[in-house]
């Protein structure tokens, strides 16, 4: 599955669920779907370089959200749970 289809697929979900799909949320997910981010605060040292506006209480929103609808679990925490999103479809 390509990038740009996880991304999709999270930004489906996220809409599902009634969260508003912003620039900031993208990048989030960007840098999360990278899988080199192991924390909180390593998630708000990538995002604040691309857009400086974003502050460490939207990444922990975001992961917050993320958890929970079932996508990030803290076995594998800050890294895309793809078998639960296709359990869910």
């Amino acid at each position: 599955m390509s990038m740009e289809s996880k991304k999709n697929l999270i930004i489906e979900e996220l809409r599902k669920n009634g969260c508003r799909i912003t620039g900031q949320r993208r990048i989030l997910i960007d840098i999360i779907l990278q899988d080199e981010c192991s924390s909180c605060k390593e998630i708000y040292y990538q995002a604040s370089k691309v857009d400086a506006a974003i502050g460490m209480a939207t990444v922990y929103r975001m992961v917050k959200m993320l958890e929970d609808i079932g996508m990030i679990r803290r076995k594998n925490m800050y890294r895309i749970d793809y078998e639960a999103l296709s359990a869910g479809t």
